[in-house]
């Protein structure tokens, strides 16, 4: 069989947010049912078609959070190739403007302080944007 007929990813655009309150900055932990199961990440999800990175991140965190968010800066998006897909990420540093967290899907949640955020087992698509975000903060590890 020829390797290069089977060689097209799916590629998918998924919005994430990078919550941020008092000095402190959301982690979500993926549960077992999900894929990547137990690794960290930033709350969002893969945007519709017709649908833009913002009203995606603001449905997505309801639906996955409970939350509604006032939708800030973004970041620069991040595209990661694993084995059987390609993601682009497109961060936004965001804040709580209703409701309390609720997990609908992950398994966990941490604030930390941005220094620590590197402390964190990151789905590999995740970590540029945890080392974007923190150079943009002016904050290091």
């Amino acid at each position: 069989m020829d390797n290069n007929l089977c060689s097209t990813k799916k590629h998918i655009h998924v919005t994430c947010a990078i919550i941020e309150r008092d000095g402190l900055v959301l982690a979500t932990k993926r549960s077992a049912a999900m894929s990547m199961p137990n690794k960290w990440e930033f709350p969002g999800g893969k945007i519709d078609p017709g649908e833009t990175a913002e009203e995606c991140l603001r449905r997505e965190l309801y639906e996955e959070l409970g939350i509604g968010a006032r939708i800030g800066p973004s970041l620069p998006t991040s595209t990661h190739q694993y084995p059987t897909f390609t993601i682009t990420l497109h961060p936004f540093v965001c804040t709580i403007e209703e409701g309390e967290i609720v997990l609908h899907e992950h398994a966990a949640l941490l604030w930390l302080q941005p220094s620590e955020l590197h402390s964190l087992d990151w789905a590999e698509a995740d970590v540029s944007v945890v080392a974007a975000y923190v150079s943009t903060s002016g904050r290091t590890f």
